[in-house]
């Protein structure tokens, strides 16, 4: 049987990089290859219904072991990379039995992972750490979690184990906020699910922000600068007028926890016409509605200064904090409370500043926290996973069967 660093190995040197902008689903095409590698798979351990549909989702059954009845559960991960850096030619490599010092990821670029700027680095000392060569990110999110559901499945189809039916999904385009936008539940046929799509080990989460985009067109009126006196409005300084007048410490460089925050993500343009493009984050449904209250009222504050039409907007909802769809169906994460102290990992329950998969198909009626995978610092060249917390991971999800049996 492949174990989980042989598989992890395979994936990350898939390309599977999703594209923010396309008009496509899935944003690349190259996102299937992963997936087609996936059906043969789990086809070789012997899954018969593994298949992947015309969106580039894989979906598959472990059938059950035993004529109780018991839940069908899912398991789901996701097979793309965030486009913040580069996932084409992924080199990883294992840092064995890692000395707890600096970790010179590439010497012709210098490029270092260095104890100062990632502390926590250290807690794994002694241990085995996959790293990337510093040129590209390595792909943990979520290859670890592909990788750990995929030994998982291959255990339980070569292993005289007793359970119930065990749903499995891969998912394209979670990393540009689309993963689901196809998904079948119905046809899925899970009770509810897991997305083991986290971070550091131990890591448990059935909360997440609250999310909105905005979309600012901001209109100006060029003229020569020499005669522009009381003529030129310039679109540029109008958005500055617009981004000055949000509360200055309400970004992501500025808060944790459950602190939300405005994001400005790009700007771009001219004179004539700029545009800016936010994302609104709050856990708190009242105050997210808030912030997107005080972006509205800036503009129309703005268009009476500048004229109607100065400027236009496009807000729109992305997802929902899951919290109010799982809290119904607690035994979700205390069933994985109970699985990781079972196997020695110490559950961390937190927030997540973010969403996944999981939160959109709480509403869509699967119920589905997220449980870690061991990666860190993800979508970044100094992106890195523990071999020994990947096992742990995969000890973790077997467990967690055992407990639904």
């Amino acid at each position: 049987m492949k174990t989980v660093v042989d598989r992890f190995l395979r994936y990350v040197q898939v390309d599977t990089e999703s594209v923010p902008e396309a008009d496509c689903f899935p944003s690349s095409e190259k996102q299937k290859n992963l997936a087609a590698i996936l059906v043969e798979e789990l086809k070789e351990m012997g899954v018969e219904d593994a298949r992947m549909d015309s969106y580039g989702y894989v979906y598959a059954t472990i059938p059950p072991t035993t004529d109780k009845e018991l839940p069908a559960i899912g398991l789901i991960a996701h097979m793309d990379t965030s486009s913040a850096v580069s996932g084409k030619d992924v080199k990883p490599r294992i840092v064995e039995n890692y000395d707890g010092g600096d970790i010179l990821l590439n010497e012709a670029q210098n490029i270092v992972l260095k104890t100062e700027d990632y502390p926590e680095i250290l807690d794994y000392k002694g241990q085995d750490i996959i790293v990337t060569d510093g040129t590209t990110l390595l792909g943990a999110d979520d290859k670890a979690g592909v990788s750990e559901i995929m030994t998982l499945c291959d255990f339980l189809m070569n292993n005289p184990v007793t359970h119930g039916t065990i749903k499995i999904a891969f998912t394209p385009d979670e990393e540009v906020g689309r993963g689901v936008n196809y998904f079948d539940v119905e046809g899925f046929g899970a009770e509810f699910a897991y997305t083991v799509d986290g971070g550091e080990l131990g890591e448990l989460e059935y909360e997440n922000f609250n999310a909105a985009s905005l979309k600012l067109t901001v209109n100006g009126v060029s003229t020569h600068p020499g005669t522009a006196k009381n003529k030129m409005k310039n679109a540029l300084l109008m958005g500055m007028e617009f981004q000055n007048m949000l509360p200055a410490c309400e970004t992501p460089e500025h808060t944790e926890g459950y602190e939300g925050f405005y994001h400005l993500d790009q700007f771009e343009g001219t004179v004539e016409k700029a545009e800016m493009t936010y994302i609104i984050r709050d856990h708190d449904w009242v105050k997210f509605e808030k912030r997107k209250e005080r972006a509205v009222k800036i503009c129309d504050y703005l268009n009476e200064l500048y004229g109607v039409g100065s400027f236009e907007y496009l807000l729109s909802d992305s997802y929902y904090n899951m919290k109010e769809k799982i809290e119904p169906h607690i035994h979700l994460v205390r069933n994985v409370e109970k699985a990781m102290k079972d196997v020695g990992i110490e559950p961390k329950v937190t927030a997540i500043r973010g969403g996944t998969d999981g939160a959109r198909l709480s509403y869509m009626g699967l119920p589905c926290p997220n449980i870690c995978t061991g990666g860190h610092n993800f979508h970044g060249r100094f992106e890195y996973i523990p071999v020994q917390s990947m096992e742990k991971v995969v000890a973790l999800l077997k467990r967690l069967v055992e407990i639904y049996s």
